[in-house]
């Protein structure tokens, strides 16, 4: 194969490979005020039903600014906690994160359990994912999609680190940029992630903080963020 030859097919590939990458936004459910209402004041959690809706999609405007117009967004939404928190709310959430979608370009994609995520981001092409986002309620172990939904101030649906080799490493670019906008990820899961899937998954070390998601502004730590 000729240098020229050699150079056709490397561009080849790696248009390719820019064609299919996925930045992909996973956000968690909000808790219900019936349960969130019981609890002291300084306890309470999602007053505002669309914290990491608002923060998924602040983080697609990002994306399209960095990466392009074309730049191709997966969003996936755990589906129970926001139909549970409309009929509680009396508002049509589910339709208006369809809306909010559509409005973006994004691929939606609900999902429903534990086993419903994994098998759904195991299905990503090989080396798609390009960055990864997670929004929603965790501790140092676990991505907890629902959180004070089905019972108060605890999760029944989650990825645990103990969970992560079920996920297929080669889903990942090699560069992936993954980050974990929950409470607590780099004190223990990111070094789990990093060991079992290849890539470095940025965390917080302490808590996070949704209040500048109403003003614009992605989530900040109220510690440091680390891998």
């Amino acid at each position: 194969m000729t240098g020229h030859v050699r150079l056709i097919a490397l561009a080849f590939l790696l248009l390719t490979a820019w064609g299919r990458a996925d930045h992909l936004i996973v956000a968690g459910g909000p808790a219900l005020r019936e349960w969130e209402n019981l609890r002291l004041p300084e306890d309470r959690h999602d007053n505002w039903w669309a914290n990491f809706i608002r923060a998924s999609t602040l983080r697609m405007d990002e994306i399209r600014k960095t990466s392009g117009p074309n730049a191709k967004l997966v969003w996936m939404v755990y589906q129970p906690s926001f139909h549970s928190r409309s009929k509680e709310d009396r508002k049509p959430y589910t339709k208006w994160i369809t809306e909010l979608a559509a409005k973006r370009r994004a691929t939606l994609i609900w999902f429903s359990s534990s086993a419903d995520f994994i098998q759904t981001l195991n299905a990503r092409p090989r080396g798609s994912v390009e960055t990864f986002d997670f929004y929603g309620h965790s501790n140092k172990h676990a991505f907890m999609f629902d959180y004070s939904n089905r019972i108060m101030g605890a999760s029944s649906v989650l990825l645990h680190e103990r969970d992560l080799p079920r996920l297929k490493a080669s889903i990942f670019a090699p560069n992936a940029y993954c980050k974990s906008w929950g409470c607590h990820t780099a004190e223990s899961m990111s070094a789990t992630w990093k060991r079992t899937l290849g890539v470095s998954l940025i965390g917080a070390r302490g808590a996070t903080s949704y209040t500048t998601v109403g003003m614009g502004l992605l989530p900040v730590v109220r510690g440091s963020w680390s891998r």
